[in-house]
């Protein structure tokens, strides 16, 4: 779902993950026409960065506790 904010609607995929300063200067920089493509792709590395760190907190959070992740 957020891949295709970020295709569609760039600025409105780094509001939903809580990243409201991004998420201003992505629209600011939607509202050109040459800027959209950029701000799209920037989009997509946030929310792929987004994942990595959520998937990383998972994995020290199981490591803490000694047991093995869920896949």
């Amino acid at each position: 779902m957020r891949y295709l904010l970020a295709l569609l609607l760039p600025w409105l995929a780094f509001f939903s993950m809580g990243m409201i300063g991004s998420g201003i200067i992505c629209l600011i920089l939607q509202l050109t026409v040459i800027g959209w493509l950029p701000a799209a792709i920037w989009a997509f590395f946030a929310i792929n960065n987004f994942y990595a760190d959520r998937r990383n907190g998972e994995l020290l959070r199981a490591i803490e506790k000694g047991g093995a992740p869920k896949p």
